[in-house]
């Protein structure tokens, strides 16, 4: 706020609350929405999307673009959310839905701070812009990445036709007490 928009702790917090606002107004477009009819492929886009507006708002030097794609980073951030958090409701085994929640929920709660020491990290060494937009660039590579290599992610269609698929080595497992 201060070493690239020049502003006080008023840039700050509209900084701060613009992912929010993008996120909330998703949230509510999602809610009166129709279902998604593929969810693989906006998952993807979310991701995407999250990245370019990264990028985005890594170069910008105006408060109103800054704004504009934190508010896009959000809202891409709260499809992304929509969809993990189904699927993996939805396709986990009922056997493995506990353990594998808590998983889930150990990432989720760590991704950010993780992600902030690492944008510390990477902005002491290379500035703030590189080290922003850069992540920027990873994470529409990865996004990039995984319409690649999982197809069925890509051909993915509505959340409420998802179902677990059962693997050869299920019947080998144990059941749980």
């Amino acid at each position: 706020a201060r070493d690239v928009l020049g502003g006080g702790p008023d840039v700050l917090g509209w900084l701060r609350a613009a992912p929010a606002a993008g996120a909330v107004t998703m949230a509510l477009a999602l809610a009166y929405a129709p279902p998604m009819q593929r969810a693989g492929r906006a998952l993807l886009w979310a991701v995407g999307g999250f990245g370019a507006a990264t990028v985005v708002f890594g170069l910008s030097t105006s408060l109103p673009v800054s704004l504009a794609a934190l508010a896009v980073l959000g809202a891409c951030d709260n499809v992304s959310v929509v969809v993990r958090s189904t699927l993996v409701q939805v396709l986990t085994p009922d056997a493995m839905r506990g353990r594998v929640s808590a998983v889930n929920a150990v990432f989720i709660g760590t991704s950010n701070e993780i992600g902030e020491l690492e944008s510390g990290v990477a902005a002491h060494f290379v500035g703030p812009v590189v080290a922003v937009a850069g992540g920027g660039l990873i994470t529409v590579a990865t996004a990039l990445a995984a319409f690649a290599l999982w197809p069925h992610l890509r051909h993915l269609g509505r959340l409420e036709d998802a179902r677990p698929v059962e693997t050869e080595a299920a019947h080998l497992r144990p059941p749980l007490d």
